[in-house]
């Protein structure tokens, strides 16, 4: 899930400056469980517009803001809109994908913060720094790239105290709860496995990643 979060309203107020007519994106999948950009906030998104003299001039709510085919479909309710920018309100890459179907300005609604876990309604915790060299099988499935504030590989730094991380100590050191997660599962083995340093190669920025590519490389992926 990626997680994003409403920007402040004097923000988006600026960016809009010189805009009149605007058109909404949202997307039905991780914005509207983020609660920045499904249904109910789209509604909200155009009562507030409004009240500040900007005429919203239609909207589109894809499954999925990201996805290219889709949003290609969906934004033809557009066409003849009028509109003079749209207001993104999904995660940057949803913005981005608006974007490119259309020839005026689309300006984010939200900030993305982190992909994440869904703990219960309306709360998230960062799990995954989409590093391309996933090493949870030798963790215990606890990503220390992430849940370690320094992102070690090999083990704890010397600052932890009592089991918390000495940057926030609100968290518990990622490598203790990596020690007790081996443990638990019996693989204290793996702390002794060889680890190379991390290899950031992999996520040269931007990147891309096709399916295609990859069945013409070596078959199936």
């Amino acid at each position: 899930m990626i997680i994003t979060r409403k920007k402040p309203p004097e923000q988006l107020l600026a960016m809009l400056a010189g805009v009149h007519r605007v058109a909404l994106a949202g997307c039905k999948s991780c914005a509207t469980a983020c609660q920045t950009g499904g249904e109910k906030e789209l509604a909200e998104m155009t009562a507030f517009l409004q009240e500040h003299g900007f005429e919203v001039v239609g909207t589109i709510l894809p499954d999925e803001c990201c996805h290219m085919l889709l949003v290609k479909r969906d934004i033809k309710a557009l066409r003849d809109s009028g509109a003079e920018a749209i207001v993104g309100m999904a995660c940057g890459d949803g913005v981005q994908t608006v974007a490119e179907h259309v020839h005026i300005p689309v300006f984010p609604a939200n900030d993305t913060l982190f992909l994440g876990q869904i703990e219960r309604a309306g709360v998230f915790r960062e799990a995954c720094r989409m590093c391309g060299d996933c090493m949870l099988g030798q963790t215990g499935g606890i990503c220390p790239i992430t849940q370690c504030a320094k992102s070690l590989v090999h083990g704890p730094c010397g600052g932890q105290r009592n089991g918390r991380c000495e940057v926030n100590p609100e968290n518990r050191c990622a490598w203790i709860r990596i020690y007790e997660r081996l443990k638990d599962i019996d693989r204290l083995d793996l702390l002794d496995a060889d680890r190379a340093d991390k290899n950031y190669r992999s996520t040269a920025w931007p990147q891309a990643h096709s399916l295609r590519d990859g069945m013409k490389k070596g078959g199936k992926v």
